[in-house]
């Protein structure tokens, strides 16, 4: 469900960097394996929403090569988003990473941010998980708006 972030009254958030490596060295060589990835984010209040306000996804030199969520969107209790990059549309290197935000218009439990890297390739499989960390914390009362 899209959210208009004026119409809502804030109470907190976070910014949240989530390692995403879409391909890893394996080789003396210097040679990369190119991993598929994919950022869920679980809400993990069984009473509130969260709603997530952006979703970004960077390069290894840090340049923004796409953001997932052009409007904000209300997550449910208990509800998971995801949001995946196939090995086709590789363009960030070993050092990708998502930053993920979102708000809360009541105090929730904080949401879980991770990343599962996948490869496959012949009878070789290759998977790991990432979890995201907190850069950032939105504590505000409930007087705060956010004005587009």
């Amino acid at each position: 469900m899209v959210v208009f972030i004026h119409d809502i009254t804030i109470t907190t958030g976070q910014t949240i960097f989530v390692p995403a490596y879409s391909e890893v060295h394996y080789s003396g060589k210097n040679l990369t394996m190119k991993l598929a990835v994919t950022l869920t984010i679980h809400n993990t209040d069984f009473t509130h929403p969260i709603i997530v306000t952006s979703v970004r996804y960077y390069n290894t030199k840090g340049k923004m090569v796409k953001e997932y969520l052009p409007k904000p969107q209300r997550l449910g209790p208990m509800a998971s988003a995801d949001f995946f990059v196939d090995t086709g549309q590789q363009t960030g290197g070993v050092g990708t990473n998502f930053i993920v935000e979102w708000v809360a218009e009541q105090p929730v439990y904080e949401p879980v941010v991770e990343t599962l890297m996948l490869s496959n390739s012949g009878t070789q499989g290759l998977s790991f998980t990432s979890s995201g960390r907190v850069i950032k914390h939105i504590e505000t009362g409930p007087a705060l708006r956010v004005l587009p």
